[in-house]
This record gives C-alpha cells, structure tokens and sequence, in this order.
C-alpha cells in the first residue's frame, strides 16, 4: 500500500516599492506590482488548478484529496484581487477532501528571533483559515519546511482552548545525511516524548524530495533522461514504495502548476491523469490521503533527530537562502530589534483608548510584520550557479544588494515612525 500525501505550498508576498534615502512616505509595498503579479499567477495556476483539483475530487468521489499551507500575506492579496480563488478553495474545503495547514501568517523566520511573535502569527493565521474555509488546521509547517528538534518541541507544547495539544505533528524535509540509510516514506516523531492530541506520539511527515522534485524542478526538462514524465511512469514509481514504506509525501509550491511549469508542458494533463493510474496500478493498494489521516493511521516508525536547521530550499537544504551573508544577517537582526518598541506602542495606544492611535499603531505593526516575510532576505541571497538562478527567478531587484539597500531604506524610515510616535 501507498498513501500519497499531495501537498502545496501558496505563498504570494509584499513586494517593497522602490525606495530611496530621500523617500520619507509611509507607503512601502508596491500595490500596483503585487496586484499584476497576483493576477497573473491566479490566471495562469490558482483558478485553473484549483478547478481541475476540484473536479477530480468529485469525478473520484472523494478518493482523491489534497492539502494546502497558504499563507497569510497570499490570503490578503487573493481577497483584494481575485476573491474568486478563495472561493474555489472554499468549495474544494466543502468536500471534506481538502485540509489546510497551520504556520505563521506572514511567511516569516519568527521562530529563530521570537518565539512569542511566533506564536502570535500561528494564532493569526488559524483564525484566518477558521474564518474562510471553517476548519481548525491539525498540522503544522514552518515557512519553507524549516526544521529542527527545537520547532517540533515548541509545536507540540502549543495548546488549544480546551488545554489540550493542538497539533498532530508537523511537515519537513527528508534531508539524506540524517535519513542516511533509511526511507523517508514512513512517519517518524522527534527525539523526546512528544506528544499530540490523543496521547499519540506527534509525528514529523517527510518530504520525499526525489519524486516530488521529479514534478516540481525536472518536468518539462528535455534533458532529463525520464523526459517526458507520463502519469502512468510516476504511478509506477509510486507503486514501487510499497516494501519500502508506505507514504509517498509528494510537497511542492502550487505555482508549479501553469506558472512554473507552464501549461504547453503538458502539466495538467498530467496532474489529471495521475488519480486514475495510481489506483489503477495497484487496485485497492494506492490511495491519497491528507496529512492529519496519515499522522492518525501510522505510527512512527523511529526517531528523526534533527539537531541543526533545515528547510527545502537549494542543494544545501539549510538556512543560507536566508541567512547566508552578512547583508541578510543584518537586515533581519535589526528588523526584530523594533519588535518590542512596536510592542510597546501598540500596547500604548490600546490603554489610551484613542481609535486614531489604535489604529496607526496596528498600521506600523502591520508593516514590520510584512517586513518579517521571508522573500525579503531571500532576495539578498548571493549564491551562485544554479541556486543562484531560482534565487534571481523569483527577485525583483537586479541584484542581492539592490534587494539588502532598499530594504534598509524601508526599515530606516520604520524605525523614525516608531522613535517620532506618541508616547
């Protein structure tokens, strides 16, 4: 038997305007730009695949499900310019087919710098799913699979209302030098006595990152030596876990689907193709399944004991996406250094009960929580060669240091709005 554990990352940010030494506006997220940018990935990725996802959930009665993290920050966009997309995804939600993840609101790296702001963006971002789709997500995974022993310790101890644990377990990368010999297609729990609703042991799902990159990265690559990729071939490859576990943990960005890889590539076709030939190949072996199902049927099977950071991103599988240079160092250290005067002044101006300074001070914590996603330290990475390329596909800037100095800009001007603020 093979489970196969579809899920999809959705992730949009806030992208900065261009922003000088001289600028002493307000307003630094370029609207004009993440609006075209939105549009275009909803019309080429979010409507179609969502559909298709949709009609395949239906056409295979419930036997085909899948499981989405989609952040906060691409929530807010969607709602402002293609509120059509939250709609999809709350039909496929009314299927009972569909489970959405747990993680911080703004895409962010909160864990490394704090923990309650960590915590506060995990809270936000619940309620936020709660609202739009009406489920209270099970399963947690930190921005970009970012990992260690001390993440699944701090997420195993969050608590719901009632006291009890909130999660079943977490998602992560299934990085070769700490599997070595073993197979990433089992569930595996973290050192220590973890645990999760019910008493069982809370469980790590890990990415197994050679077949979900053979969709994600090698699909449309006329030189890869299993180009074309039919559904029928990965089916096969599918089927071949069975005596090597029993879950195939297929995580990839969404955007893979008609932006990535673009629909002349033949990928949905593909994707539409797949249900039928893994239940095909092996009748009443294979089946998809969601990861709170998977956290609930399988037991660990070991101990997946993961000391230094790890994430999904480049050949590393480390950190150094975001902290790799000292520019990126930098930035992120003195963007948290504000969190506790913004704390401060929020919580000031909630005392005087003011509704105008309530309100200005929720703007300025807003923006430096958009300031704590991710993508922006991403885009001073200065890695070369091939990570080097995924890193430039994604930035907006021409280069790293173009990225660190208007980032400064922005944060510069933050910092006088929180110094010049009514005590």
């Amino acid at each position: 038997m093979a489970s196969i554990v579809f899920y999809f990352e959705v992730h949009q940010p806030h992208r900065l305007k261009k922003y000088t030494v001289f600028d002493e506006h307000p307003f630094y997220f370029d609207d004009d730009k993440n609006r075209a940018i939105c549009e275009k990935v909803a019309d080429k990725c979010y409507r179609p695949t969502t559909r298709l996802i949709l009609d395949l959930v239906l056409r295979h009665e419930g036997n085909f499900r899948v499981s989405y993290s989609i952040t906060g920050t691409v929530l807010d966009q969607m709602e402002r310019y293609c509120p059509d997309v939250i709609e999809l995804l709350g039909a496929l939600a009314a299927t009972g087919c569909c489970e959405f993840l747990s993680e911080t609101y703004f895409h962010s790296l909160s864990f490394l710098y704090s923990r309650e702001e960590f915590r506060r963006q995990i809270d936000l971002h619940t309620k936020r799913i709660q609202g739009l789709f009406g489920q209270t997500p099970r399963v947690f995974r930190d921005t970009e699979l970012i990992y260690n022993n001390d993440v699944a310790a701090e997420v195993a101890s969050i608590r719901d209302d009632s006291g009890a644990p909130r999660f079943l377990g977490t998602l992560c990368e299934g990085v070769d030098r700490i599997l070595g010999y073993r197979s990433p297609n089992f569930v595996y729990r973290p050192p220590g006595d973890l645990r999760g609703p019910d008493g069982r042991p809370f469980g790590v799902l890990l990415k197994n990152y050679r077949l979900s990159d053979d969709i994600a990265f090698r699909f449309s690559n006329k030189g890869w030596s299993e180009w074309p990729l039919s559904a029928e071939k990965f089916a096969t490859w599918v089927d071949n876990i069975n005596g090597d576990g029993y879950l195939c943990n297929l995580f990839m960005d969404y955007e893979t689907f008609g932006e990535h890889q673009w629909a002349d590539t033949g990928i949905f076709h593909f994707l539409e193709a797949l249900p039928p030939q893994v239940f095909d190949i092996n009748p009443g072996q294979n089946h998809f399944i969601t990861p709170s199902e998977a956290l609930r049927r399988f037991d660990p099977v070991g101990v997946y004991d993961v000391p230094s950071m790890i994430s999904w991103a480049d050949t590393e599988r480390d950190l150094s996406a975001w902290l790799g240079n000292a520019m990126q160092h930098n930035a992120i250290e003195e963007l948290y250094r504000l969190e506790g005067p913004i704390r401060e002044h929020v919580a000031a101006a909630a005392a005087t009960g003011d509704a105008r300074r309530v309100e200005e001070a929720s703007h300025l914590y807003n923006d430096w929580r958009k300031l704590t996603t991710s993508d922006h330290f991403y885009y001073m990475c200065t890695k070369y060669w091939a990570d080097g390329d995924v890193h430039k596909y994604f930035s907006p800037y021409d280069s790293p240091y173009d990225g660190y100095i208007n980032f400064m800009n922005v944060l510069d001007n933050l910092r006088r709005r929180v110094e010049h603020a009514p005590a």
